[in-house]
């Protein structure tokens, strides 16, 4: 019987002829917890009489949502995971280091992984083909003592992005555009695959983006099938190796299937208080921002840095308004100022962060005031996701968030890039 990704990565990890409903226990190949997930999952892993992890290189804790660590509670949660990350030989990534889902992509996971992470937006490694999904402490817990795991195979919703993006959208318009149309829990615990030929078109951190979001539209996962654009990335990464083919089966069907015209998407905003509150820049009223950020696992990589870059070069954020900039990963931040994009950021007036999640949690380094706008490009805007929950959210690509900073309230883009 044809298979969808998710049913093909499953069935190899479980030696099983799975299907969509089956539950089963499979093999993991990557398990990660950070900052905010980790202490509880050493606790739990502890509780079950665990001392180790099962597979210490495929083990890896992250320091980077409150990084460097602005709070004695948090410095302490910090001290358990490094640490444990001693005392059981597994992999610690601290502070400067970058957001753990731009690492794994990075750095570790393969196309075909089972990749599992106390992190609900894992899911972004599945632009490399991997089945990457987020789950609760004592699950990873499980998953740090085992290297296996249990779950119900998902049915697969597969998304085609056909027809040809305008100039001013983005990969951040073309998910937004999708949650609004779905809503928050239209793919509740199933896998998005991505597909047609806008899809075969995007470059690997626009594939990040999407996938990234998945599960704001409740998916467990959100797979592209790899290829040359696919390989090429890991190429560049120094990882050609672990290429392979990961592509779902001719003739496989699927739960349901959605066409989108990527013609008739235009820049997109999700409002307050939830990601599919969506509507494009053009029919909303002037929203005066009091801050922007452009950076997080959603979007702080180095073409969205870029993209930035080019629409601030020689303009000055607007006056009331704070530009806070995070590069996602310390390569991305090097490569930036290489490439001259920190130098241009600053000189618009940007603050620029080290490496990590920066204010999209609402720990540390931008956290609103009471009755602020925040045009952001991160992937939530739940009410108090950055620390207030008397604060205003809003998201959006890079482009509108850098043009609005410009502007000193939300715009749309293509004013400047058309």
């Amino acid at each position: 019987m044809p298979k969808t990704i998710a049913e093909k990565i499953l069935s190899e990890h479980s030696d099983r002829d799975l299907c969509a409903g089956d539950i089963a226990v499979v093999d993991v190949d990557l398990v990660m917890a950070q900052d905010g997930t980790g202490p509880l999952a050493i606790s739990q892993l502890k509780k079950m009489g665990f001392e180790n992890v099962a597979s210490p290189r495929k083990s890896i804790f992250f320091i980077d949502h409150a990084a460097p660590s602005p709070r004695k509670e948090l410095s302490d949660s910090h001290k358990i995971i490094r640490e444990f990350a001693v005392s059981a030989r597994a992999v610690l990534s601290d502070i400067g280091e970058g957001v753990c889902h731009q690492l794994l992509v990075e750095n570790y996971v393969c196309p075909g992984n089972v990749v599992i992470g106390a992190d609900s937006h894992t899911c972004t490694s599945g632009a490399l083909g991997a089945f990457a999904t987020g789950m609760g402490s004592t699950d990873i817990a499980v998953g740090f003592a085992l290297a296996k795991t249990w779950l119900m195979v998902p049915q697969t919703i597969k998304v085609n992005f056909n027809g040809k993006i305008n100039k001013g959208v983005f990969a951040k318009d073309l998910i937004i555009y999708l949650i609004g149309k779905i809503t928050a829990d239209g793919a509740s615990y199933k896998a998005l695959e991505f597909g047609g030929e806008v899809s075969k078109s995007l470059e690997m951190e626009e594939r990040f983006t999407i996938s990234n979001m998945a599960v704001e539209a409740g998916a467990k996962t959100g797979l592209f099938s790899t290829d040359d654009i696919t390989k090429n990335y890991l190429e560049k990464q120094g990882r050609a190796s672990c290429f392979r083919k990961i592509y779902p089966d001719e003739g496989t069907i699927y739960e349901s299937e959605i066409d989108i015209d990527c013609s008739k998407i235009e820049p997109m905003i999700s409002m307050p208080h939830t990601v599919d509150n969506t509507v494009s820049v053009s029919k909303i009223d002037r929203i005066k921002v009091d801050q922007v950020l452009i950076g997080t696992c959603t979007n702080g990589r180095l073409s969205d840095l870029k993209i930035a870059s080019e629409i601030l070069k020689g303009r000055k954020v607007a006056k009331g308004v704070r530009l806070i900039a995070v590069p996602v990963s310390k390569s991305v931040y090097l490569d930036a100022i290489k490439e001259g994009i920190i130098e241009i950021l600053i000189e618009s007036g940007a603050v620029v962060v080290n490496p990590g999640c920066g204010p999209c949690v609402g720990v540390h380094e931008g956290i609103l005031a009471d009755g602020e706008v925040c045009l952001s490009t991160q992937n939530r805007n739940f009410k108090g996701r950055m620390g207030n929950p008397e604060a205003l959210l809003y998201l959006s690509s890079p482009a509108t968030a850098a043009w609005s900073a410009v502007r000193g309230y939300i715009a749309d883009p293509r004013e400047v890039l058309s």
